[in-house]
């Protein structure tokens, strides 16, 4: 494999999107030395409090993409529903990673779900549907309950329904409301677990280790680090990870959240892919203070072709999502002296808004015997 181009500190990295994930990696890049710049929308965004340099501009504004990206030496991004026209026009200018085509994969369950079962990776069984009547045939394959997503678009519960054994194809089509979907069978879990994985330009990786997901309202609630599972399925949850980051090529994260299901599937399979995200996770956000190095620093090193960090955690960890008015506790959080706190400075709060998340250290981080 070709030497890879180092970007060195005292470089610019571009940011697409300005939420509290560009905000986090915004100060990660300063820590090493690092300047960004921040493309978004809107003015109030929270990475613009913390960047050097900012262009406030849509995302199909190819003039300002175009002086966005001829300012900057590489960009990444912090938002997996960027446009296909501005990936494609900054990548003309500037060295983005992950590039277009993991973007264009990540950004579509059906291409998503297909292309995992391409390479070998299971996931829960779907199938598209454009109407009332297909819907109606692909609920005959995959009864209720079973879910109704938007093939693109969807994330913390958005953009979806759960389809009920009393509901007829009709009344869940006149629901869901969009021209396209994709159903999805429930799948009888013990739990959700995620693994982040950055791999640079020379194909190395690193994966944190497997934690637990738990949500509320669809939304997630906290993060455990460790997750409670064995040992044999926590390793095939990391190959998974590794497998899906290798398959597609990505340079950057790839958060992958799974499935553990309670009894092995007919594959032999003990996890199933729920979904990827290639970029900073919510789930990652334990790393900032439990692992010396974070996932936001490891996306600044593989960015820019630096070793990538260690990933062994010194401490076990909780990490909870401060949501709306939880926020408000922020008072509480500091008096605990196990909790680090990170508000991401956002000014409205609103119900289901994530204004921050706090870091409970819980202990050494246990070791295999």
């Amino acid at each position: 494999m070709a030497q890879a181009k180092i970007i060195t500190p005292g470089a610019t990295i571009g940011i697409l999107g300005g939420g509290q994930l560009g905000r986090m990696t915004a100060l990660a890049a300063a820590q090493l030395g690092y300047k960004t710049h921040i493309f978004c929308s809107a003015a109030d965004e929270p990475a613009l409090d913390v960047t050097a340099h900012r262009t406030l501009a849509q995302f199909d504004d190819v003039d300002a993409l175009r002086q966005f990206a001829q300012s900057v030496d590489v960009v990444t991004l912090e938002w997996e529903n960027v446009p296909a026209v501005a990936l494609e026009t900054v990548a003309k200018y500037a060295p983005l990673h992950p590039g277009a085509s993991v973007m264009a994969i990540a950004q579509d369950r059906q291409k998503e779900k297909d292309f995992a079962r391409s390479v070998g990776i299971g996931t829960t069984r779907y199938k598209i549907v454009q109407s009332a009547a297909e819907l109606a045939e692909a609920l005959k394959k995959i009864p209720a309950p079973a879910f109704l997503k938007t093939t693109r678009m969807g994330y913390d519960g958005k953009g979806q329904i759960k389809i009920t054994p009393d509901m007829d194809a009709e009344q869940a089509w006149a629901e869901f409301g969009n021209p396209l979907g994709i159903l999805e069978a429930r799948v009888d879990f013990a739990c959700e677990v995620s693994v982040i994985v950055a791999r640079n330009a020379q194909g190395d990786m690193a994966a944190y280790p497997v934690v637990e997901n738990r949500h509320k309202n669809q939304i997630l609630d906290e993060t455990h680090a460790p997750a409670a599972i064995d040992a044999e399925i926590s390793a095939e949850a990391v190959a998974t990870a590794r497998h899906m980051a290798a398959q597609l090529g990505v340079i950057g994260l790839l958060a992958v959240e799974l499935f553990v299901l309670r009894e092995p599937n007919g594959e032999g399979q003990s996890v199933l892919l729920n979904e990827i995200a290639p970029r900073p996770h919510n789930s990652g956000h334990w790393t900032m203070d439990a692992c010396a190095v974070s996932q936001f620093e490891q996306l600044v090193r593989a960015v820019c072709g630096l070793p990538l960090g260690s990933t062994e955690p010194h401490s076990a960890a909780v990490m909870k999502n401060l949501i709306g008015n939880d926020a408000l506790q922020w008072q509480q959080y500091l008096s605990d002296r196990s909790a680090c706190l990170h508000l991401y400075g956002k000014r409205d709060v609103r119900d289901g808004r994530k204004m921050g998340h706090v870091n409970s250290l819980k202990g050494p981080w246990p070791r295999a015997d």
